[in-house]
């Protein structure tokens, strides 16, 4: 079968190899994948690939083989997957625990926008809490992350200001009821809950925008610049804002999955895919995606997607 490798080269991050079908563990369906998406964490790994990376994280496609255990679903059944590594591949074997189904009302390209960047949505709203009336700034808003934690706290109530670089990549986030600024200096606080996701001189800013007695949730560091805090500066600020540090990865994923898939088969949650291309581009798309080219979720099509 084809599968994409890391080249360890800038201007094509990927390229095709030959390699033998995946063997499942017991616990594992194997999967024919349709539909995959890149995240960005993942061009960060690609931009000094180990011997042992996979690419791959993010799919949808149909069971062409059932885990041997028994768990999960049957062969013909379409499903989207969040497997540890592996995805940008014509087969992938995913843990029938990071597996959900698909309705045939949720097609494979929103299907595959949807694991990583929908299940640190959801985990990363619970994490915050009810937000009900509540202020909350999010930072490094454009992508795929932010798209879903714009639509689904907008849809619980909050008043959400959204952080762009642009005024074009914040044009779906307008729709869909957030007041979109281009600058954090911009946001107009105080905010009951900061999501801060650029790090560097943003989070500090950031934080100086929350209510006494605040939550600011840290969960990514896009500018690749550490943050640096001074106490003295800080007592001019808010007090008693809690800072908590975040990570969405913990499988499984399955219910989690079943629970994005199900807000999109209700027209209640609509995945940013920015562009839908074949498999053959994906080192092109890798480097649009590197230089904020497409807003949004990139997703590549191997063959077959519905």
């Amino acid at each position: 079968m084809q599968r994409l490798i890391p080249t360890g080269e800038a201007a094509r991050p990927v390229a095709f190899a030959d390699v033998p079908q995946p063997v499942p563990q017991p616990d594992e369906a194997l999967i024919k994948v349709e539909a995959f998406a890149p995240n960005r964490g993942e061009l960060f790994l690609l931009e000094r690939p180990t011997p042992e990376l996979l690419p791959g994280k993010d799919i949808a496609g149909l069971v062409v083989q059932a885990a041997a255990d028994g768990s999960g679903p049957g062969i013909g059944t379409r499903v989207v997957g969040h497997p540890a590594q592996g995805g940008w591949a014509e087969y992938a074997a995913v843990p029938t625990h990071s597996l959900a189904v698909l309705p045939d009302s949720v097609d494979s390209v929103r299907a595959a926008a949807l694991p990583l960047a929908g299940i640190t949505a959801l985990r990363l709203l619970r994490t915050a809490g009810s937000l009900a009336g509540r202020r909350v700034l999010l930072t490094g808003a454009s992508g795929g992350v932010g798209h879903y934690v714009t639509e689904l706290a907008v849809g619980a109530g909050a008043e959400l200001t959204a952080v762009t670089a642009t005024p074009e990549r914040g044009g779906r986030l307008v729709e869909l009821g957030a007041k979109v600024v281009h600058e954090v200096a911009a946001a107009r606080g105080p905010f009951d809950v900061v999501l801060e996701s650029t790090g560097g001189p943003d989070l500090p800013l950031a934080l100086s925008k929350a209510r006494p007695g605040g939550l600011l949730v840290w969960f990514g560091q896009a500018s690749r610049t550490p943050v640096s805090l001074d106490f003295f500066q800080l007592l001019g600020g808010p007090q008693r804002v809690t800072i908590q540090h975040f990570h969405y990865a913990d499988a499984p994923y399955g219910s989690d999955l079943a629970a994005l898939v199900s807000l999109v088969a209700q027209d209640r949650l609509h995945p940013e895919v920015g562009r839908t291309t074949d498999w053959a581009r994906t080192a092109e798309t890798l480097v649009d995606l590197r230089e904020r080219r497409i807003r949004g979720k990139a997703v590549l099509l191997t063959g077959g997607a519905r």
